[in-house]
């Protein structure tokens, strides 16, 4: 007598059982390439975010500010407000406070490093001195044309002629630097008259602090020992 089949319940659950593990097999197929292409898409950003400025990011932020600025004083407008006005009222005092200690620290004064830094802030500080009179440079533009932006084949040397104000405002400004100077400690000259009592810059040094501060005290005692009578 042959053996019978599986029942037809045996063949649907085992159909059941199959169907599932495609389903599954599917779904792990499809997360798989879910995470290869985010993989991909975030190894293309980071390509990008290596190729950018090192302070990309905060330019960034700066822009978006400026962007936001933007939007905020043309919706004063709409309105009729002033922007400044606005923008003061929404300051708490501790953020304005600290805003000012901010600006104080702007541009510190270091002292002097070396030369080259010591020019470079004489410089911007010049510049930022500098107020164009757009009125003269039209006159310029107008008198030389093309020649007003030289080239290297470009001889103009000895025909542009300065005008008065410019020399009495150089001038003004050299005589400030002249008088700025001038306040500045400079080295005291080395007195070729004056007693040697000490054996290196340092020890001499000393010496003046010490004659400051003690000399009305020790000059008899001084003076004695110069003279040989001291007890």
């Amino acid at each position: 007598e042959e053996e019978a089949g599986p029942g037809p319940a045996a063949a649907a659950a085992a159909e059941q059982r199959r169907e599932e593990r495609l389903r599954r097999f599917r779904e792990l197929h499809m997360k798989r390439y879910e995470a290869c292409k985010l993989n991909s898409q975030e190894v293309v950003e980071e390509d990008k975010r290596l190729k950018l400025p090192p302070n990309w990011e905060a330019k960034k932020a700066r822009l978006e500010w400026e962007l936001q600025v933007q939007e905020k004083k043309k919706e004063c407008a709409a309105r009729g407000e002033d922007y400044e006005r606005v923008k003061l009222l929404e300051i708490s005092a501790e953020d304005a406070e600290r805003w000012e200690r901010k600006k104080k620290r702007k541009n510190p004064d270091l002292g002097f490093s070396d030369y080259a830094a010591a020019q470079l802030r004489q410089y911007q500080r010049l510049t930022r001195q500098i107020k164009p009179d757009l009125e003269q440079y039209e006159k310029l533009k107008e008198q030389y044309g093309e020649a007003l932006y030289p080239t290297s084949d470009s001889l103009l040397h000895g025909t542009h002629v300065p005008s008065k104000e410019g020399v009495d405002r150089m001038v003004a400004d050299l005589e400030k630097q002249i008088e700025k100077r001038e306040k500045y400690s400079r080295r005291r000259p080395y007195n070729d008259d004056a007693d040697i009592d000490y054996i290196n810059e340092r020890n001499a040094k000393f010496n003046q602090k010490a004659e400051r501060f003690y000399g009305k005290y020790t000059a008899e005692i001084k003076q004695n020992l110069e003279r040989g009578t001291a007890v």
